[in-house]
């Protein structure tokens, strides 16, 4: 019963990032032990070259070794999301950003809105090259070692990664209201989807359309996992929206990449069943009443006015629709005159790409002024998930009574605790994954296997993950504060 932050059990969910890291080694720092391991053949030691060079092979053959059998045995696949990882760090030094011309410009603006001589209203007005520069450089990193759903969640007991990924955002589908809102759809579709439909009252199957005709938007989508995640869930028409480009593109690849999101030709559908959009949420490029449902996950932390951001999200839905979300917030516990607050908060802001924190009560006071009658607002941190939680409060603790209450759950904040375990992306977090990351980056951006800048940017990412992972340990910031709104039925465009 060791404390999750101290436990050193493989985790097979968590391998596949460090698997890939692994393979980095391979290609380009393995040649760095060179410094410590050669010596001349004159040398003090009095060994040989040939001697001198096995403790490198050893590690090279352990190294490549390991990423066989995560190749073989699971299904991490690191060779081939090294490729593809690689391969897309090239496209971006060829153009491909939004932001600016390369990684390294980009990298340049984003630490320049993030200077500490840059206030908290410059980063509100210039939110939108603060975000793209952020998605640029952030992006690639977050797809590689975390998958395509930019987002956190709690673990169950033999609830797996991606599983229980899965499970929060099917938890939040299950707030949108979407069987109400397809009733609201109207015989005008079924009709179109079912033939000639007359009320009577006998009831016939097929007497409704299908839930493709559900209109749901995804604010702020990235490169559109949960999207694609939900839509197959539901059945529903999903839109994605986000501010960068470049996840625009990604996201509609991976869309269209996936037979599962094309409807039947001729049944008056679009192609796909869901795709992504650029566009800003502040100033959304949709009619007003165009949408069944939104929602939204750990995304309109990027707002630079909460109220503003929740009235386009009001203007787009149709009556009585639904929006839910998961908002990143400072708790209540949250001490503006303690100095490791505030420095957990600016960590958290210049590694994640945030103009400033909101508190729970500004988003949810927020909400309200947008126009939304609220029907539902909780933390779930501290929501029961079997792990080092006080059971009273569910907070994470561990103190003699979580640590009996504790079933195998694991904490939203766990992959970002720093672990002496190889095998799991934790390694990156102590000291030596620090700079194992750091200058495995650097000699790939000499070797042009990356594009200047590449170092940076992870530097900034592990500054922002430790952040997070203090503050959610002191319990001062949630990543997942649950608000469902409605619009009311008498709303007037």
């Amino acid at each position: 019963n060791t404390p999750p932050h101290q436990c050193n059990r493989i985790d097979i969910s968590y391998i596949k990032f460090q698997s890939h890291s692994l393979l980095l080694i391979l290609t380009g720092t393995a040649h760095t032990p060179t410094m410590s391991f050669r010596t001349s053949s004159s040398g003090s030691y009095g060994h040989g070259r040939g001697d001198s060079l096995s403790p490198l092979v050893l590690s090279t053959a352990a190294t490549l070794a390991a990423t066989i059998i995560v190749q073989v045995v699971t299904p991490a696949d690191p060779w081939g999301k090294s490729c593809r990882f690689l391969k897309q760090l090239k496209r971006q030094e060829k153009g491909n950003l939004t932001s600016a011309s390369d990684v390294k410009s980009s990298v340049g603006e984003y630490e320049r809105l993030h200077a500490n001589e840059t206030s908290v209203e410059e980063r509100n007005s210039n939110y939108t090259n603060l975000v793209n520069s952020y998605y640029d450089l952030a992006t690639l990193f977050y797809e590689w070692g975390w998958g395509a759903s930019f987002h956190f969640s709690n673990r169950h007991p033999h609830e797996s990664f991606d599983e229980a990924t899965r499970r929060h955002e099917f938890y939040l589908a299950s707030k949108l209201g979407l069987s109400s809102a397809l009733g609201r759809v109207g015989d005008a579709v079924r009709r179109q989807m079912n033939g000639d439909y007359v009320d009577s009252d006998e009831a016939r199957e097929g007497s409704t359309p299908s839930m493709a005709n559900v209109k749901v938007l995804d604010v702020g989508c990235g490169i559109g996992g949960p999207m694609r995640n939900i839509c197959k869930f539901t059945g529903v028409d999903v839109t994605g929206l986000t501010l960068n480009q470049y996840q625009v593109d990604r996201g509609n690849e991976l869309c269209r990449a996936d037979a599962h999101f094309k409807n039947a030709k001729g049944d008056g559908l679009p192609d796909v069943r869901c795709r992504s959009v650029q566009g800003d949420f502040m100033k959304q490029p949709f009619e007003p009443s165009s949408f069944d449902a939104a929602y939204a996950i750990e995304a309109t932390c990027h707002a630079p006015d909460r109220v503003g951001c929740y009235s386009e999200i009001h203007r787009v839905l149709k009556p009585g629709a639904i929006f839910a979300c998961y908002e990143w917030c400072l708790t209540d516990k949250y001490d503006a005159s303690n100095p490791e607050h505030v420095s957990i908060k600016k960590q958290i802001e210049e590694g994640d790409g945030l103009p400033d924190i909101a508190s729970t009560h500004h988003c949810l006071t927020a909400l309200k002024k947008a126009g939304f009658e609220i029907l539902e607002e909780r933390d779930l941190v501290n929501d029961e998930y079997g792990g080092w939680q006080v059971p009273a409060t569910g907070e994470y603790s561990v103190s003699k009574e979580a640590k009996q209450h504790y079933r195998g759950g694991k904490p939203w904040m766990l992959p970002l605790m720093p672990s002496w375990n190889p095998f799991t992306q934790r390694f990156q977090f102590n000291w030596f994954g620090l700079r194992l990351t750091k200058y495995s980056l650097k000699v790939m951006e000499f070797l042009r296997l990356a594009p200047a800048g590449t170092s940076r940017t992870q530097i900034l990412l592990q500054s922002g993950a430790m952040g997070l992972a203090r503050g959610g340990e002191l319990g001062i910031f949630t990543p997942m504060y649950l608000m469902v709104g409605r619009v009311p039925l008498d709303k007037v465009d």
